[in-house]
């Protein structure tokens, strides 16, 4: 019977709506037909209002129930009609009722369907509905960011009750209404050319185009009083921002703060500079340098140099990292950000509210805060793992003597490169890594240059590898993974696990304060990067989404400015142009769009690819393994992504990432002198084998009928 009846209104709501469009009864409520029949309609409205008022409503009410175009012309004709307040009345019900019916409709045909087939995913949504659902639809009526039959027709989907969705639609669309019932009233007293730029008609439209700005603007005033009603705002502040942690985010954030002469405290609880300086991008690019080396240097008979055979001193290798750091370390140190005029504290920081810090036994006030505390590596739950000492990039420069077996688990960029390095530091290396192939990210043949690297580098790579267990007897350590289908197993020493990483929030109180955290453990904020609580913000790895030094400093300037300033101008975050680099030999570097991504998305590109081995400079290094590629729209040179495989392939991108900053395309790459020999003229001949692909084949066909014509 339920059934029957779901049959019955939508066959019923097909059919009218299947009239409308065939009668074409949209014509009707067009403005120009609206404004051609102005006077016969006032007309009727004068001999009979009730009737008309009544008829009115009841086509209002069809209209927006049955989610028609026409109900914003509608609203302008009730105003043309029946004046400020009448037309009011009449649109402000009429548009409230119409609503609620697709509202209706909406959840008695498809809510159940659609709450049993995608439950799990909804759930979230449920909650977040039936704690907030009435702000948010208060907010999505009083700034009409979608469509408002979408808004109908996806709130019956959701346990909203119906007659708060009724009173709460009436409420939040009441100021739009009055707006467009009063540019109405105006335009149904147009009876000129002068009348058309009367103050009075100019002034309605100029309301109803900032309307939607007004509305945001007391939208976010309402929410942020909402949310922050239940802390106690101090009447002065000791700073205008806080920043807890001082890693590449903390420290750019800070420093833009000091330079713009705000009042700034940065806390960190460990080191400054953050994992780049001490455990991740400076470290281990020393280690990658000093494989480099050593893999030269067993490559000398290629450039006619003979040398006898390579002796790695790993201690001292260990060592110069840790020289290498010390020579770092005082650009990020206390001393320089005190001068640079930061309030440097130590110790492990707890947001108390929206406003307030505790720190090394003392509570620090600020107008805003920003939380740029970091990742960390992921440690995996595999059965086995508490009885295995292992190493993450945290640990594993405490190493100093050479591992006799090390085993690494990952095959991402961090485990690429240190695999590659270890193993050219004669350390043997097997690497294991669960998917298909390395460097998911990265386009198939970028992961297969890299593949082959690795193996002649002398790691021993194992893909499709899934651990399962880790073993121990004595001091001999074990894993069991599964590989086709097969148990197979592994003996190490020393184990290093690069897996991913995640984010640092525990022990700063975001629970308390509702700040919620996504599935990858990384704060949730919007646009601007700013947490559900005003005035909180959060940039760098604890925030994502991409987990890069680079990246951390590009949201650092974001979050610094929009906590500051944020009450006059915010921006949001721009990662359109956000490139990164694997630092494996040959190296792999990308911006924008690879083959991978634009086939995932549906968007149609055309490839352009030169091998280094073609390249005058990359022959005479003796380095001419890789390649640059370059994605474009089909027949046109602007630049929608590119990957470069080679070395050096970090610096060569640079050039595309300014391209596509800037918005210039292939031709003036191509047009662009390029030193010779330099690496970077495999970017200019890219761009040369794109034009080539698109020269004008019939105008150089009559190009050489002119040119046998001149010799004749």
């Amino acid at each position: 019977m339920k059934t029957s009846r779901k049959v019955v209104l939508l066959a019923a709501i097909a059919i009218l709506i299947a009239l409308f469009f065939a009668f074409d009864l949209g014509r009707f409520l067009s403005l120009d037909y609206i404004v051609q029949q102005r006077d016969v309609l006032q007309q009727q409205v004068d001999q009979y209002p009730w009737v008309s008022g009544a008829t009115f409503f009841l086509i209002y009410v069809a209209v927006t129930g049955l989610s028609l175009p026409g109900a914003a012309v509608m609203t302008l004709l009730g105003g043309a009609l029946f004046g400020l307040f009448s037309g009011l009345l009449l649109v402000s019900f009429a548009s409230s009722i119409g609503a609620t019916l697709a509202f209706l409709a909406s959840r008695i045909l498809f809510r159940d369907t659609v709450q049993r087939r995608f439950g799990d995913s909804l759930r979230a949504v449920n909650k977040g509905v039936e704690r907030d659902g009435s702000f948010y639809l208060f907010g999505l009526r009083l700034v009409p960011i979608f469509p408002f039959f979408v808004i109908n027709l996806v709130m019956g989907l959701t346990p909203m009750k119906t007659l708060r969705f009724y009173g709460i639609s009436q409420l939040g669309m009441l100021p739009g209404t009055i707006v467009y019932v009063n540019a109405g009233t105006q335009l149904g007293q147009v009876d000129s050319l002068g009348g058309i730029v009367s103050a009075e008609l100019i002034g309605s439209f100029v309301l109803l185009a900032i309307f939607p700005i007004i509305a945001r603007a007391v939208m976010n005033l309402i929410k942020r009083r909402r949310l922050l009603k239940d802390y106690s705002r101090p009447k002065k502040f000791d700073r205008n921002l806080i920043v807890i942690g001082a890693g590449s985010a903390g420290l750019v954030t800070a420093y833009i703060a000091a330079a713009t002469k705000a009042s700034v405290t940065l806390i960190e609880k460990h080191k400054m500079g953050g994992d780049c300086l001490n455990t991740g991008c400076v470290p281990s690019k020393t280690l990658i340098k000093s494989a480099r080396i050593a893999h030269d240097v067993r490559r000398g008979q290629q450039f006619g140099i003979a040398t006898s055979e390579v002796s790695v001193d790993f201690p001292a290798v260990m060592a110069r990292i840790q020289s290498v750091i010390k020579t770092i370390e005082p650009h990020d140190s206390i001393e320089r950000y005190t001068d640079l005029g930061v309030h440097c504290v130590t110790g492990e920081a707890r947001i108390v509210d929206p406003w307030r810090v505790e720190v090394a036994g003392q509570t620090l006030t600020a107008r805003n805060i920003v939380i740029a505390t970091g990742a960390r590596p992921f440690v995996p739950p595999i059965e086995g793992i508490d009885q295995v000492p292992y190493y993450t990039s945290d640990n594993l420069w405490e190493l100093r003597q050479a591992p006799r077996q090390m085993l690494i688990l990952g095959g991402g960029p961090i485990g690429c490169e240190l695999a590659q390095a270890f193993a050219r530091l004669d350390v043997p290396v097997v690497q294991l890594d669960q998917a298909p192939r390395i460097l998911p990210r990265e386009d198939d043949d970028a992961a297969q240059a890299v593949t082959d690297s690795l193996v002649a580098s002398g790691v021993d790579l194992r893909t499709g590898a899934k651990a399962k267990r880790f073993e121990r007897e004595g001091t001999t350590y074990t894993l069991v993974y599964e590989q086709d289908g097969e148990d197979r197993r592994v003996e190490f020493d020393a184990l290093l696990l690069a897996v991913g990483r995640k984010a640092n929030t525990e022990g700063l109180g975001l629970d308390a304060l509702g700040i919620e955290t996504q599935a990858n453990g990384t704060v949730q904020v919007d646009e601007t990067l700013q947490t559900r609580i005003p005035g909180i913000y959060a940039c760098g790895d604890v925030a994502g989404p991409y987990q890069f030094t680079h990246a951390a400093a590009h949201q650092a300037w974001y979050a610094s400015v929009n906590s500051l300033f944020g009450s006059f101008k915010t921006f949001k975050v721009d990662y359109r142009v956000l490139p990164w680099t694997t630092f494996t030999d040959p190296e792999v570097a990308r911006v924008g769009l690879n083959e991978q991504e634009a086939k995932e998305q549906g968007i149609a590109v055309e490839v352009t690819t030169y091998a280094l081995d073609d390249l005058d400079r990359a022959i005479a290094e003796g380095d001419t393994e890789g390649f640059v590629k370059v994605l474009t729209p089909p027949g046109k040179d602007r630049i929608l992504g590119a990957t470069v495989v080679g070395s050096h392939g970090g610096e060569l991108i640079t050039e595309f990432i300014s391209a596509m900053k800037h918005g210039y395309g292939l031709n003036k790459i191509l047009g662009t002198i390029h030193v010779y020999p330099t690496l970077s003229e495999a970017n200019k001949f890219a761009a040369g084998n794109w034009k080539k692909a698109h020269a004008p084949q019939s105008a150089l066909r009559w190009l050489e009928r002119f040119h046998a014509w001149r010799r004749a």
